[in-house]
């Protein structure tokens, strides 16, 4: 690997600003002054900026607490992004797998590996994102049945060709229920109540697919996955 090439991928350096951190004599290659971009280095070699080693992170995979308010976008906007909220080198070349709408909380993966966030997010994959929701108006048991049969048939939605793909809903309580499908439609949980008449108040991700948001994080907090969560995918 080309030296600049590098520093941009241990720093947040970019390769512009890695040819220039060489011209000032920054950067040691094996003990050596370097000023050449074009050096090549691997993992074996002992590269230092200003003194400081560095070291090739490889691919990352996260999972994050989504608060309230915050937007699952690289671009700033009016609201706290996602990756404002995680404090790593180069986070700006991670992003997230899939959305989380900015007033719903809960599981967001980020990651800076393409292939494996298809994986997570191709529709032929159908896996299943559970979220738990606080309804505006209470289920009772006639309507609650009524509701996990329609969702488990499909909902058609305003401005939708088709119906959703089956969903699981489960009561928790007269306001309170757990809903796992396998789409990612524009605010679909919040569309699909409102197709049975009813409103989503609170909207909490807990899980993607086999993965549970870490019970441990705070809002604002992330984690590394473990390889086998990793794998899970």
């Amino acid at each position: 690997m080309r030296l600049d090439k590098f520093l941009s991928e241990t720093t947040d350096l970019s390769r512009s600003l890695a040819k220039k951190a060489l011209h000032r004599q920054e950067v040691s290659v094996d003990g050596q002054i370097t000023r050449n971009p074009a050096t090549q280095v691997d993992e074996s070699s002992d590269v230092r900026w200003q003194g400081e080693p560095l070291e090739l992170t490889g691919l990352r995979y996260l999972m994050l607490y989504k608060p309230l308010g915050v937007e699952c976008t690289t671009r700033p906007g009016h609201y706290q992004t996602v990756l404002e909220l995680i404090d790593l080198p180069n986070v700006d070349r991670l992003h997230p797998v899939g959305r989380l709408d900015v007033d719903t909380t809960g599981l967001v993966l980020l990651t800076d590996d393409g292939q494996w966030s298809h994986r997570v997010t191709s529709p032929k994959r159908r896996c299943a994102k559970t979220y738990v929701a606080t309804l505006a108006e209470p289920l009772d048991a006639e309507a609650g049945e009524r509701a996990v049969e329609a969702f488990a048939r499909g909902l058609q939605l305003e401005g939708e060709d088709k119906p959703t793909r089956p969903a699981e809903l489960t009561l928790l309580s007269p306001r309170e229920v757990r809903l796992a499908i396998v789409e990612g439609k524009y605010h679909q949980v919040r569309r699909m109540f409102a197709a049975i008449g009813n409103r989503v108040e609170t909207l909490h991700r807990e899980a993607i697919g086999p993965l549970r948001l870490d019970p441990d994080l705070e809002p604002g907090e992330c984690r590394f996955l473990r390889a086998e969560e990793i794998a899970a995918f």
